[in-house]
């Protein structure tokens, strides 16, 4: 190292890209329109636990599921998706599918 790298007391090669990291939340600027439409799977929650509390079986507990969902920063985004592409399985943005429909019929 030179000397001018500890001038300010920084090496001149002290950044990290967090993108590359994989820090939740941090994503580079989506570049097509099917990308950005998905963008917001990069800050979701479910992403980071156990997938199958998300899809229960017949019966099954949706609590922990909406207990996670309660607290995502995209919730709403995550509904919306699943209300257009029709999902049918699954908790998406803290309701099952048969809330989903209860809501689409109360909007519709």
């Amino acid at each position: 190292m030179t000397t001018s790298q500890y001038r300010s007391g920084v090496p001149d090669n002290w950044f990290v890209d967090p993108v590359q990291l994989g820090v939740p939340g941090v994503r580079r600027p989506a570049e097509t329109d099917e990308d950005s439409q998905l963008s917001w799977q990069a800050d979701a929650l479910c992403a980071q636990t156990d997938p199958e509390a998300f899809f229960p079986e017949k019966g099954g507990s949706t609590r922990d599921a909406k207990r996670v969902c309660g607290t995502c920063d995209v919730r709403a985004e995550c509904l919306e998706y699943a209300l257009q592409n029709d999902e049918r399985f699954g908790i998406w943005g803290g309701l099952s599918e048969r809330e989903r429909r209860k809501l689409k019929r109360l909007a519709g």
